[in-house]
């Protein structure tokens, strides 16, 4: 379940970090009854469809997003009927995203597993993402105006920062700035979103509600971060997942960015040059091994996590509070 938890990780390196242990006992019971919401959901696809749902089990990944909802929640006050259904709300949104940008990054694995577009096809891919966002809607609209007010923001978001990152794409001229603004898009806002819920569904004050989801927003953004390095850094092995797709779709991140501003600018051609050609990756990324620009990423990354971490000040003590700690710690830590 806790899939970017280290196997080894047994006791935890900080007082208020909790061990992979705790945090499953913490949460398995609470997940279990999101499962059961996500599954009951998908029930009347299941007869005409049952390859395709089934296959969205190996889409199972850290179940982060409904974590961050619960564990807000308990944070905050004491979970509701609201908690879980909206739990299982922003997984089906996180997954149908998940589908779609197999499709749009031409990805053949995920989990260790074909992805649905890779045995399925692009057509079938689409609507089953379609079909995934269509049903949390529905789900949602069991709970409030707000509740659905707050989803449908969080997925128009959503939707632009993958429509900017695909219009930015070899475009190598892009900011920081701009690049902040696309994960912001694509995976701040759904993290910001989960703690939002989990704070206002438990009855807290509105400034209780802005930290949490301020603490949300930096832990997404530490998270893409973090994907980013590993896509040019990790092991496939282990991630489980196709490697290499932002340089292979002309999408620079943070590490590639920094390298480019960083390189003197008569070489900065030849470097566009080796980006706009897949042969020329690999002495690309050789190159951006031996520059400060992955180690200047990952101090960036770091402190995100601990900007999300200072947002909890205000929460009283609590186990929750410190799994939420946890997962930020990890979040920008994590190797698959």
């Amino acid at each position: 379940m806790m899939q970017f938890m280290p196997e080894k990780f047994v006791a935890a390196p900080l007082p208020y970090l909790l061990s992979k242990a705790a945090l499953h006992d913490l949460t398995a019971a609470e997940l279990a009854k999101v499962e059961a919401i996500f599954a009951e959901t998908l029930a009347p696809f299941r007869e005409p469809f049952p390859d395709l749902i089934d296959h969205l089990q190996h889409y199972k990944g850290k179940r982060l997003r409904p974590m961050l909802v619960l564990l807000s929640g308990l944070a905050c006050g004491k979970l509701t009927p609201a908690h879980y259904t909206l739990a299982a709300v922003v997984e089906m949104i996180h997954t149908a995203t998940l589908v779609h940008d197999d499709v749009l990054d031409e990805a053949e694995t995920r989990r260790h597993v074909s992805t649905i577009n890779s045995r399925w096809g692009n057509q079938q891919s689409i609507l089953l993402g379609d079909v995934l966002f269509s049903s949390a809607f529905r789900l949602c609209a069991t709970v409030d105006a707000h509740a659905c007010l707050k989803i449908g923001e969080t997925t128009n978001r959503v939707c632009a920062g993958e429509l900017l990152q695909v219009r930015s794409a070899r475009n190598w001229e892009l900011t920081e700035a701009d690049y902040f603004q696309i994960i912001l898009g694509k995976t701040g806002t759904l993290t910001e979103c989960c703690t939002h819920l989990g704070a206002y569904y438990a009855g807290s004050s509105p400034e209780i509600v802005k930290q949490l989801a301020l603490f949300g927003r930096n832990l997404g953004l530490a998270f893409q971060i973090a994907d980013d390095l590993l896509d040019l850094e990790g092991d496939s092995e282990v991630v489980g997942k196709t490697l290499g797709t932002d340089l292979l779709q002309g999408k620079l991140t943070l590490p590639l960015i920094r390298f480019l501003n960083e390189a003197p600018p008569r070489e900065r051609s030849a470097l566009r040059a080796l980006l706009s050609h897949p042969s020329g990756h690999q002495e690309l990324i050789a190159r951006l091994r031996k520059s400060h620009a992955l180690e200047s990423s990952k101090k960036t990354c770091q402190k995100l996590v601990e900007e999300a971490q200072e947002s909890l000040e205000k929460l009283r003590p609590s186990q929750a509070k410190d799994a939420l700690t946890t997962l930020a710690y990890w979040s920008g830590k994590r190797d698959r």
